[in-house]
């Protein structure tokens, strides 16, 4: 199993705080199932992590993943808060896209809303060469209130990430039930983590795809795997037609 989001670099952001703490999230991935971590550092205004700094880290974890003898490798990647600049920063050499030589890029939006100029930042991203892959949009305030925003920029060539422990319900009911629907709209193509410790934001991943399994298939929890592989080979991906999400109260009123 491969995690594309995981806070598992220590020192940099608000996951792991110092390198014991990611030991005990290697392990916990472990036993999870996972054998392969994109390390997805913050980059966003209160935390500034470039790619140099990134590649130095990734290299000392899978060191001490060498000296624990420990089944899992931590490819580069980044989570970056969309901006204005992000395009050039990618081309100063700033910004690291998934296992670092993918053309993924996984890129979240603001909790409280959906930046106005996005649609329009990721078609340049596309321009460019690059896969935008939105993280978590079911935790967005905004997309909460109104989800076939995320249809649209679905409908545009997005790709999306859902969080397990959405699916499984550590933020509560809502988030949960929009999750649902967001996998059953064909709107997300990747689940994984966001875990940034082995206490409070933990993997879930087992969890989740058992629950994917049982609710769905066992062959979509198969396919959302292979997503994942698929990036961190930068191969291609081909996901089924996006729906909206229907209004229950828009249903009701024609029943």
């Amino acid at each position: 199993m491969i995690d594309l989001h995981c806070h598992i670099l220590p020192g940099v952001d608000d996951g792991a705080k110092t390198i014991d703490e990611t030991l005990e999230m290697l392990k916990s991935a472990i036993d999870e199932g996972i054998t392969v971590i994109t390390a997805s550092p913050h980059h966003n205004p209160e935390y500034h992590n470039q790619r140099s700094g990134i590649l130095e880290k990734v290299a000392e974890i899978n060191q001490l993943i060498t000296e624990n003898q420990l089944p899992i490798q931590v490819l580069p990647g980044q989570e970056v808060r969309i901006y204005g600049e992000l395009l050039e920063d990618y081309q100063a050499g700033k910004l690291v896209t998934s296992a670092d030589l993918s053309h993924y890029m996984l890129v979240e939006f603001p909790t409280d809303h959906v930046p106005r100029y996005a649609d329009k930042l990721f078609y340049e991203m596309n321009l460019q060469g690059l896969q935008p892959i939105l993280v978590h949009p079911e935790r967005n305030v905004r997309i909460l209130e109104e989800p076939n925003l995320l249809y649209n920029f679905v409908a545009q060539g997005v790709l999306s990430q859902v969080t397990a422990s959405s699916l499984t319900g550590h933020f509560g009911k809502k988030i949960q039930k929009l999750s649902f629907q967001i996998i059953e709209n064909n709107l997300t193509h990747f689940i994984a983590s966001d875990a940034h410790n082995t206490t409070t934001r933990t993997f879930k991943m087992k969890n989740a795809f058992e629950l994917i399994a049982k609710k769905y298939s066992s062959s979509l929890a198969d396919e959302f795997k292979e997503n994942a592989e698929k990036v961190i080979k930068n191969e291609a991906l081909y996901p089924p037609a996006a729906s909206k999400i229907k209004s229950k109260r828009f249903i009701n009123l024609f029943k």
